[in-house]
């Protein structure tokens, strides 16, 4: 399994993003895709979780309510809608996929795209 996220760059508080992460190989063992966030000097924090089937999403606490995950299973591509952009939310975003359905848990996935900045400015 291979992903690669799209997206990101320099956004303004309260204005929007969107990231894009296109997963291909053997997608068929995949329970789910998330999104994580690391910025300098901290912990990778969960901000959404979608299984395959969009059945169960889940959203971390600080992006509850502003930020959107969808998958779309044609295009296998996992997107993350990032509305009323705070400062806070600057960091480094990874798409990741996961056999298992603990969607929260960074220690469930498998696999990991590389990074890709999101800048917000106030």
């Amino acid at each position: 399994v291979q992903l690669q996220a799209f997206g990101g760059g320099l956004g303004q508080a309260g204005g929007s993003l969107r990231l894009s992460c296109a997963i291909s190989g053997n997608t068929g063992i995949v329970y789910g895709m998330g999104w994580f966030r690391q910025a300098p000097g901290k912990e990778r924090e969960f901000v959404a979780g979608i299984s395959w089937n969009s059945h169960n999403i889940e959203y971390g606490a600080s992006v509850q309510g502003r930020f959107t995950i969808s998958m779309d299973n044609v295009q296998n591509t996992a997107g993350l809608q990032m509305n009323d952009l705070k400062p806070e939310d600057t960091s480094t975003y990874y798409c990741a996929a996961t056999r298992k359905s603990s969607l929260r848990l960074r220690s469930s996935y498998d696999w990991w795209g590389q990074g890709t900045q999101v800048t917000v400015s106030s």
